[in-house]
C-alpha cells in the first residue's frame, strides 16, 4: 500500500493542542491495525530547538537518535509508543542549509535557485524520505504555527503540490472556537477567517477539528461547514478535557478514522481500544498523591507554564495512575528559598520531590536547600539531570565537608570543582559551537546488583536511557564521594561517568544524569518514576 498522507494544521493561535490532535488522530488509525508515523514541521530558522528557551518555546524534546526537537514529538511517541529518529523534525533552517549546500555544490549549475520549485522540493523529498524509511501506512505531517502566519507559506504550499502531485493526502485543519464570556456564545468566525486563508493557497480542508472548552453544537456545525465548504459530518469536536489521553476514545465515539478512511477510498475497520480505555477508566477515584516539582522554568511575563517540563509531568503521571493514584503537582520556584529558607518547610507537605533538568545559574542555590532538606527529612527524591548533579554538590558540601564544592557551570572557580565539563565539550563550546553538541541521546549505564536502580530496572545488567548535558560528576571525587556513603548506582560502560545515584537508609533519593521521562509511556512507566511513586505511597 502506498502510504497516505494526512497534513494537521492550525488555525486562530497558537498552542491549541495540534500535537495531542495528531497524536489522537494516529492512535486511532492504528487501534485499526495500521502502521503510523508522524513528521514535526517547525517553520523557525533555528536548525533545531536545542537552544531555544524552554519558557518560550517548552521543552526541548530528545530522541534515540540524539535530535533536540519540539516538544510534540513527545505526544506522538508517548500515544503511539514509538521511537522517532530526528528525522522526524523538519525546520526552515535545515531546509535552506541543506538548499544552499546543494547550490554550492554544483547541484543546480545552470539554474536559477528558487523558493519554488527548490525550497519546496526539498520539504516534499524530505516527508518522503521518511515514509520510505519507516514504511508506514499513514504518515502524519504536523504543520507547526498557524495558517496565516508568513513563515508558513512554503510548507503549506509543498503539502498542497504534494496533492497535486498524485500522492494520497487528506487535510485536517485544527481551528479555534472561542467561547466569549461577556456574550456566553461560541463563536465560529475565527475560524471561517482561518479556512479563508487556507483556502487562499490552494488547500481545502478535508476535516475540520474543533478545539473549544465545549461540545460543539450543531448550530455552530452547520455554520462552519456552510462558510467553510466542509461536510457537517466532518466537522469534528475536540473540547478541554482534564485527560488528554481520552482524545483517540472521543474522536474514535465520532467514527473520525473510518470517516478518514472514506477519502482515502479504504474500507471502513473496526477499532481495537479496549486496552486504552481501560488505561483512562483506571484513572477514575484515585487516591491523591502530592508531588512538588522544583523548578526554575515558570515564569513568561505574568504568566506559570508548565510546558518546559511536559514530559517530566506526564511521566509522574503514567507512573502515578499504574499505582492507582492520581496525582497532584505543586511548581515550587526554587528561587523562594533563596530569598526565605524558612519556605523549605513547605516541603514537609510533599509525599515527594523531583528536580529536573535545566541550565543557568539562576535559582541554583534554592535547589541545593531542596535537596538538602529532603535528604535529612527522608523525603523521597528524584533528581534528573541537574538534579544529579546538585545531589552531588549538596552532598559533597554538607556531608563530605566540601563547603565550597560546586560545578563549574555555576562557579568556575570553584575550590571543589565536583561536578565539570567534559574536555571536549570545553573544546566544542571555546570553539562556539553549541548546536547538537552535548551529549546527545541514548546511552547505556551499567547497573551496581543490590542497588535501588537495579530493582526498579527489573534487575538488569545494562539499560540504556536519553541524555542531555555538557557537565558531569568529577573522577577527581569519585572516592571521596562513595567513601561518604554516596552510592554509585549506574556507571557508563568504562566506568568513568556516574549515571545514577542513591542513598542508603532513605526511602528513595535517587538521580540519574540522564532524562528517562523520554520514554515513559501511559502502558509501560518509566521505571525511575515508579519506583518514586511506590515509594511515595509507602
Amino acid at each position: 500500500m502506498q502510504p497516505h498522507y494526512i497534513f494537521v494544521t492550525g488555525g486562530v493561535v497558537s498552542g491549541i493542542g495540534k500535537g495531542v490532535t495528531t497524536s489522537s488522530i494516529g492512535k486511532v488509525l492504528q487501534s485499526k491495525g495500521y502502521t503510523v508515523t508522524a513528521v514535526k514541521i517547525d517553520p523557525y530558522i533555528n536548525v533545531d530547538a536545542g537552544t531555544l528557551r524552554p519558557t518560550e518555546h517548552g521543552e526541548v524534546w530528545v530522541t534515540e537518535d540524539g535530535g533536540e526537537i519540539d516538544q510534540d514529538l513527545g505526544h506522538y511517541e508517548r500515544f503511539l509508543d514509538i521511537s522517532l529518529s530526528k528525522d522526524h523534525n523538519i525546520t526552515t533552517g535545515q531546509i535552506y542549509r541543506a538548499v544552499i549546500e546543494k547550490e554550492r555544490a554544483g547541484r543546480y549549475l545552470g539554474t536559477t535557485v528558487q523558493p519554488i520549485p527548490h525550497i519546496t522540493d526539498e520539504i516534499k523529498n524530505r516527508i518522503k524520505d521518511i515514509a520510505n524509511k519507516s514504511n508506514a501506512d499513514f504518515v502524519l505531517v504536523e504543520i507547526g504555527g498557524v495558517v496565516g502566519d508568513y513563515e508558513n507559506v512554503l510548507f503549506l504550499e509543498a503539502a498542497r503540490q504534494m496533492k497535486l502531485g498524485g500522492d494520497s493526502v487528506v487535510f485536517v485543519h485544527v481551528s479555534y472556537l472561542p467561547v466569549l464570556k461577556n456574550l456566553g456564545e461560541m463563536k465560529s468566525k475565527p475560524t471561517q477567517h482561518s479556512v479563508k486563508e487556507l483556502r487562499t493557497l490552494g488547500i481545502i480542508p478535508d476535516f475540520i477539528i474543533c478545539r473549544s472548552d465545549q461540545v460543539v453544537d450543531e448550530v455552530r456545525k452547520d455554520k462552519i461547514a456552510l462558510f467553510c465548504n466542509v461536510k457537517k459530518e466532518d466537522i469534528i469536536s475536540n473540547p478541554d478535557l482534564s485527560n488528554v489521553y481520552e482524545l483517540p476514545i472521543i474522536f474514535e465515539k465520532q467514527d473520525l478514522g473510518n470517516k478518514i478512511f472514506e477519502k482515502f477510498s479504504l474500507e471502513p475497520k473496526k477499532s481495537d481500544l479496549d486496552e486504552w480505555e481501560k488505561f483512562v477508566a483506571s484513572q477514575e477515584n484515585c487516591a491523591p498523591i502530592k508531588i512538588g516539582i522544583v523548578g526554575k522554568y515558570f515564569d513568561i511575563g505574568q504568566y506559570k507554564l508548565p510546558d518546559a517540563y511536559i514530559s517530566v509531568i506526564e511521566a509522574i503521571k503514567h507512573a502515578a495512575w499504574s499505582n492507582k493514584r492520581q496525582p497532584e503537582i505543586e511548581w515550587i520556584d526554587s528561587k523562594v528559598f533563596e530569598s526565605d529558607k524558612s519556605k523549605l518547610h513547605l516541603l514537609s507537605s510533599l509525599d515527594g520531590m523531583i528536580i529536573p533538568g535545566g541550565f543557568g545559574k539562576s535559582g541554583i542555590e534554592g535547589k541545593i536547600s531542596a535537596i538538602r532538606y529532603v535528604r535529612e527529612n527522608k523525603i523521597p527524591f528524584l533528581g534528573l539531570c541537574l538534579g544529579l548533579q546538585l545531589a552531588v554538590v549538596e552532598f559533597a558540601k554538607n556531608v563530605c565537608s566540601l563547603e565550597n564544592a560546586n560545578s563549574t557551570e555555576f562557579d568556575p572557580e570553584t575550590q571543589y570543582p565536583v561536578i565539570d565539563i567534559l574536555p571536549e565539550q570545553k573544546k566544542l563550546i571555546e570553539g562556539s559551537k553549541y548546536g547538537a553538541t552535548m551529549r546527545l541521546g541514548s546511552y547505556p549505564a551499567v547497573l551496581k546488583e543490590n542497588t535501588i536502580v537495579w530493582n526498579v530496572y527489573g534487575r538488569q545488567k545494562t539499560i540504556t536511557e536519553r541524555h542531555r548535558h555538557r557537565f558531569e560528576v568529577n573522577p577527581e571525587f569519585h572516592q571521596v564521594l562513595q567513601e561518604k556513603g554516596l552510592v554509585f548506582s549506574g556507571l557508563s560502560p568504562d566506568r568513568k561517568l556516574v549515571e545514577f545515584i542513591e542513598l542508603e537508609n532513605h526511602p528513595y533519593f535517587v538521580a540519574t544524569q540522564a532524562h528517562p521521562e523520554f520514554k515513559s509511556r501511559p502502558l509501560k512507566p518509566a521505571p525511575l518514576f515508579d519506583g518514586f511513586i511506590k515509594a511515595c505511597i509507602r
